[in-house]
């Protein structure tokens, strides 16, 4: 056992807490937490629980299913509870393998046994399943959310907020930010600055608010806060980081890196890189913009240090979850067919400055973040919403 009392502080009461804002009141809706493991067969009388590199899947048993066991079903009006192991899938966001194995070591089928029998499914993870869980849900007809890379830090902050503050945030930056024509982002690095614009001709914003109330299928994704974009289109160059030796420059053109080129480190990673492209030219697709909306501390984790307000993220791959058309299918391999957020924040990419990020938008120009920082434009929508409310 890798996790002790002392050290969860995720009390069962932040728990229902969490879980009753996120979902409403219960009514008998049946649960259970889905987690991934390297051999899901390792599920079968805990046995993963003695493998002190399966903390994150240590949280999803020590918090969820004993929190469940432990009465908060009942305060919720909740049934079920059970928990459930399937393959790891790898990478971010790529396709869930059927199989599945219960803690008593029965083999069963996440499309037969557990998407049409729960009505709500929590699945925590080492790789995200958002974009998965997503389609499932439209399938079956479930609720969910998808709560990958836990620490402790994000028990006791990202998962300990009250969301409905979260979403009336995350609302008043999206209405400030949505039908934006374009966005600018300046990078430097190494002493150059380089640009990157994505197009979004006009489109409506859409946000990442933790919310995901009775009433049609939908998956969230916890910690949430986040104003997000599906860009059209996209060139320019911007800097990626590929470890904490190596930088390289990515071009983009129509929506698509088409190169990497090399700044510092390794460049046996650059090669790597642009023989994937090559191989597979849709792994280089631009699928997201994202600005974070809370006031969080670091997690090291990016499911939570993206949703940090002054950050921002661009991701590439699929994003068909997001409401866009770069769907699995259209990737050569199976295997390359992932959404991978690209994160630039303080403690990330230390190496990365982020002079300025800008809309335009109805011909006007907007600053709205300037060294990892909230610009007037972005604080004054937040605190014209704290007037309202005061």
């Amino acid at each position: 056992m890798i996790l002790n009392a002392n050290e969860r502080t995720f009390s069962p009461f932040s728990l229902t807490r969490l879980l009753t804002t996120c979902f409403g009141a219960g009514n008998g809706e049946k649960t259970c937490i889905l987690i991934d493991l390297p051999d899901p067969a390792d599920i079968q009388g805990f046995k993963f629980l003695d493998d002190e590199t399966l903390s994150i899947q240590n949280y999803g048993h020590e918090v969820f299913y004993k929190g469940f066991k432990n009465g908060a079903l009942e305060i919720m009006n909740w049934t079920g509870g059970d928990i459930f192991a399937y393959k790891e899938t790898g990478g971010s966001n790529l396709d869930m393998e059927d199989a599945c194995y219960d803690p008593d070591g029965q083999a069963l089928s996440l499309d037969a046994d557990i998407y049409p029998n729960y009505d709500i499914i929590l699945v925590v993870s080492t790789f995200s399943a958002t974009a998965p869980l997503t389609a499932k849900c439209k399938e079956f007809g479930f609720r969910g959310a998808t709560l990958h890379g836990l620490n402790q830090i994000i028990l006791d902050s990202g998962l300990s907020v009250d969301y409905d503050i979260v979403s009336d945030e995350a609302e008043l930056l999206r209405l400030g930010l949505t039908e934006a024509d374009r966005f600018e982002i300046d990078f430097e690095v190494e002493g150059s600055t380089y640009t990157l614009k994505l197009h979004t001709n006009g489109q409506r914003a859409q946000k990442s608010h933790g919310l995901c109330p009775p009433g049609k299928p939908d998956v969230a994704n916890l910690p949430a806060g986040e104003v997000y974009f599906v860009p059209e289109s996209a060139d320019g160059v911007f800097p990626f980081k590929y470890d904490e030796s190596t930088i390289g420059l990515l071009h983009v053109k129509d929506g698509m890196i088409f190169k990497s080129q090399f700044v510092y480190g390794d460049y046996a990673e650059i090669e790597a890189h642009n023989a994937r492209l090559a191989d597979d030219p849709m792994i280089g697709a631009i699928g997201e913009l994202g600005f974070g909306t809370q006031v969080l501390p670091f997690s090291g984790r990016d499911i939570q240090d993206e949703k940090i307000l002054g950050t921002i993220h661009v991701a590439t791959g699929r994003d068909d979850h997001l409401g866009g058309n770069i769907t699995p299918d259209l990737f050569k391999e199976h295997k390359n067919a992932s959404h991978d957020d690209v994160l630039y924040a303080p403690h990330k990419t230390p190496e990365i400055r982020l002079p300025e990020a800008r809309m335009i938008k109805n011909g006007e120009t907007h600053v709205l973040i300037q060294n990892y920082k909230p610009a007037e434009y972005m604080v004054n929508l937040l605190e014209a919403g704290a007037v309202v409310e005061a």
